[in-house]
């Protein structure tokens, strides 16, 4: 294992948190900090998935998606002891399978939507990222890293603003009023995915006075306090139309010869259509707590030392910070 060195401590990654575990492996100070967070991330994590479930309930109460709609099966990838090259090296191994398999495929321009689930944890992220990486510089794809998160705001946005131009009706903004059957299918049709500027595709708001591109607004117009704080509750109700529109835009994305990434919950990615999916899990549940507590540790130290700070004061800093966070964690 490397020294916990400065430059190591700074690049955040799987082997600065591997480094962390290691030097703690005898540490029962760790283990308490390693429990204690990994039972959080799991607590969480079942608290989204019930609230997400209310809304996927909700949409198919609705008709807005089949009560009897079955997904492709799911491969299970185990990530433990791999590293985030190896599990992305494992899912293009099934990738490229695929592809080559695929008689419309032979001419190699078509592109795939990759579909990744998994608890918090087991590293969905940076296996997206390396999946990303992979995928452009060793295959010459273009990618795209497909959230659902700014269809949501585009959504409430919308509800936002017929607030505004029905104050009456709204009862001084409750949003709750926009959220009509009516309203929500005006608003998604006020939505359309293509191509509208410079051949990229893009979301485009058309309605109700607005007119933008999701990605000239995204950190602007999509991320204004109206927007932010009402997000939860127009999320809860529109989770079926989020998802047929984003199942269409990817699609679109995937027949045009890009490979698009998505990262979700499987209520929400089940209605994805591709062979290409896959479940990170971890035979030993207890890395995931275990690298939530190094990466917190990581941080924490990066606060305190400096760049020229030795191998010492850096495992001095780190006992230090996993001191005061057993202490948060247990009078908590």
């Amino acid at each position: 294992m490397p020294d916990l060195s400065h430059p190591l401590l700074l690049a955040q990654n799987a082997t600065t948190t591997n480094a962390i575990i290691n030097h703690y492996a005898t540490s029962s100070q760790f283990t308490t900090l390693a429990n204690y967070e990994g039972s959080a991330i799991l607590q969480r994590d079942d608290e989204d998935a019930e609230k997400l479930q209310r809304g996927i309930d909700i949409a198919k109460q609705k008709g807005v998606i089949d009560p009897k709609f079955v997904p492709e099966e799911y491969i299970t990838v185990d990530v433990l002891g791999k590293s985030p090259e190896e599990v992305a090296d494992d899912i293009l191994m099934t990738v490229r399978s695929s592809t080559s398999n695929n008689e419309d495929n032979k001419d190699g321009a078509k592109g795939g939507v990759v579909v990744l689930c998994g608890l918090s944890g087991t590293g969905k992220g940076t296996t997206v990222a390396t999946l990303k990486h992979k995928l452009e510089t060793d295959q010459g794809k273009q990618v795209v890293c497909w959230s659902n998160g700014n269809i949501f705001r585009s959504v409430t946005l919308l509800a936002a603003t017929w607030c505004e131009l029905h104050p009456d009706e709204s009862e001084g903004g409750d949003i709750t009023k926009a959220l009509t059957k009516e309203n929500l299918n005006s608003f998604i049709n006020m939505l359309s995915f293509g191509k509208f500027k410079d051949d990229k595709y893009d979301t485009r708001i058309c309605g109700l006075g607005l007119d933008y591109l999701v990605s000239e607004v995204q950190n602007t117009e999509l991320k204004a306090p109206k927007v932010s704080k009402n997000i939860p509750t127009v999320a809860e109700v529109t989770q079926g139309e989020v998802i047929l529109f984003a199942a269409e835009a990817i699609r679109q994305m995937g027949e045009d010869g890009i490979f698009v990434l998505l990262e979700g919950r499987e209520q929400t990615v089940n209605y994805v259509r591709t062979p290409l999916r896959f479940t990170l899990t971890l035979s030993d549940m207890s890395l995931i707590g275990k690298r939530r507590a190094a990466q917190r540790l990581a941080a924490g130290v990066l606060g305190c030392v400096g760049e020229g700070a030795s191998v010492e004061e850096i495992e001095k800093a780190l006992d230090g910070q996993l001191e005061m966070m057993v202490k948060e964690a247990t009078s908590a």
